[in-house]
């Protein structure tokens, strides 16, 4: 890989506000909207889709395909499948013996929808874990864009995982790609998410995350690694979200930063960022073609 900026726009499709509602707003006018952008701006992504997601609407899947945009796979529901940073309220992590049948399932449904089968994924809140690489690797993924380096801080470009920690190198066929964060600055989070590329664009602004991402790139061109900048999004950010909802038992009332200005701002935004990355030479790639270049 060469010096150059090179960009993976991975866009996270799942139910409204990730597992806290059970629509699909997003993605049935949000993920239209990001195909319209990508072909104003000529630029390509990688859309990871639950199992759930697909059976819900095939149409939006296909129309990804047809787009020339790579479908991945984002389990069967936005849940825990690897090991998980922090708790959630009512998520329950998956056993670990259940890992490799629910990414078959979701490899299955995903495939199905999209008319060819997924080799890139990202675990739902990049709770990524060394029982998922393995189980990708057997079900033939080249890809996993599921490091969160907020957190772990150690893997500055990607590389390819051991089979007895994710987290280390080793010698897996499947290219392990780290979601960029901001090590430049001081950390008052336990976990580090102070740290992290989300939300920022549509909680502060583009031009807020660009100084993060510039701090990215000197930092890792200063150890001589080539500049990998792995983004995290959601066709939900994109379409209005409502402060709350009633499921039927309870009222989901999401943390404030979840839905701030989801809808007009962010699209605003995101078409700014798109364009300050261009400024910069980047170059725009899939996961699956990172994987063939690496």
């Amino acid at each position: 890989m060469s010096d150059e900026i090179t960009v993976l726009l991975g866009l996270d499709v799942e139910t409204d506000c990730g597992s806290w509602y059970n629509t699909y707003e997003g993605m049935a006018h949000g993920t239209p909207f990001l195909l319209d952008l990508f072909e104003a701006k000529g630029v390509s992504g990688t859309f990871f889709v639950t199992g759930a997601a697909a059976q819900e609407h095939p149409e939006v899947v296909r129309q990804i395909v047809q787009a020339g945009h790579e479908v991945g796979c984002h389990s069967l529901y936005h849940e825990t499948v690897g090991e998980p940073l922090f708790p959630i309220p009512g998520v329950t992590p998956l056993l670990p013996e259940e890992v490799e049948h629910r990414l078959q399932v979701a490899t299955d449904l995903v495939a199905q929808a999209a008319g060819v089968r997924p080799v890139s994924f990202r675990c739902p809140r990049l709770f990524g874990g060394t029982k998922v690489v393995c189980a990708l690797e057997a079900l033939g993924y080249v890809a996993d864009a599921s490091y969160p380096l907020y957190f772990y801080e150690e893997r500055l470009v990607p590389y390819h995982p051991s089979r007895e920690d994710w987290t280390q190198e080793g010698d897996l066929r499947l290219l392990e790609i780290p979601n960029f964060a901001d090590l430049t600055i001081a950390s008052s989070d336990p976990y580090g998410r102070d740290r992290d590329q989300w939300p920022l664009f549509r909680t502060e602004s583009a031009a807020a995350l660009m100084q993060h991402i510039d701090n990215f790139v000197a930092y890792v061109r200063a150890r001589g690694l080539p500049p990998v900048l792995c983004f995290y999004f959601h066709p939900w950010e994109f379409v209005p979200m409502p402060e709350s909802m009633y499921l039927g038992e309870g009222t989901v009332v999401p943390e404030p930063f979840l839905i701030a200005n989801c809808g007009d701002y962010a699209r605003e935004q995101f078409g700014l960022l798109l364009d300050a990355l261009q400024e910069r030479g980047a170059q725009f790639l899939t996961c699956r073609e990172l994987a063939e270049r690496w």
